[in-house]
């Protein structure tokens, strides 16, 4: 459960009041697949199991959900450590990003090669037809009751799957916008739920991230309710991802 903190409520008229609010965790989560001390981020400390997918399948560590041969989750004073049993015939992948992640060489071929893993191609995205934008706003206005840890934080991200008629089926949340997200794909790689022609709305904006691991999910629509940047609409066109951004109550922006 997260824990509670007290705070002095300062009032406009000068009034002051303690003020009890319940605050979000955030610890440092350490991957391991496959052995390998591979990244550590600082998230929600729920639905680990689900995070180690999504996190895995992003990264493109995976292929296929069943490669991953289970996940242990092991508590320490520091923080947390998730060690995933990894396929054999995936391990090489782990050392090679590993490699590129944390390479210290003053090399400048080296700096190139960590460049392009930025900016590795994604896959394209098969042609579908645009949402209808009652949809969005149908997902937009149920997802406040769907996301506990906000309404008792109000500091936390949101990533949900929605039927194309905009109800929604499944939401993670977490601190991180990235790793609502790779909670929600691992969710859904585990539980073997396609999108179906849905999509996912976040409770952000969209950075490129984000529409990468749309892309990879094989995820056809993206809705943010916050702001693109510039490679995010460029990487979304050239994956053929749909993107619906700035998502309000009344309105909502399709890039073309």
């Amino acid at each position: 459960m997260p824990p509670d903190a007290n705070f002095h409520r300062i009032e406009a008229s000068g009034a002051v009041s303690v003020h009890p609010r319940t605050i979000a965790l955030e610890v440092p989560i350490a991957f391991e697949p496959g052995g390998v001390g591979y990244a550590v981020l600082m998230a929600t400390p729920e639905n680990l199991e689900d995070f180690a997918y999504g996190f895995a399948w992003s990264e493109r560590l995976i292929d296929r959900p069943d490669q991953i041969d289970g996940v242990i989750s092991h508590s320490t004073d520091d923080g947390i450590i998730l060690r995933l049993g990894l396929a054999v015939n995936v391990l090489a992948r782990v050392h090679d990003r590993v490699r590129h992640r944390a390479s210290e060489s003053s090399c400048g071929l080296c700096g190139l090669e960590n460049l392009e893993q930025a900016m590795r191609p994604l896959p394209r995205l098969p042609d579908s037809s645009a949402l209808s934008e009652k949809a969005v706003f149908a997902a937009l206005a149920s997802l406040g009751d769907h996301q506990p840890l906000n309404r008792a934080t109000g500091g936390v991200h949101a990533a949900a799957f929605c039927s194309r008629d905009g109800a929604i089926q499944l939401v993670r949340e977490d601190v991180g916008r990235h790793n609502a997200f790779d909670k929600l794909i691992g969710a859904m790689l585990r539980e073997g739920i396609d999108w179906d022609g849905g999509f996912a709305l976040l409770s952000s904006r969209c950075s490129y991230e984000l529409v990468e691991k749309a892309v990879l999910a094989g995820c056809p629509t993206l809705v943010t309710i916050s702001a693109p940047t510039a490679l995010a609409l460029h990487r979304a066109h050239d994956a053929n991802l749909q993107l619906y951004v700035l998502a309000r109550p009344d309105s909502v922006l399709r890039a073309l």
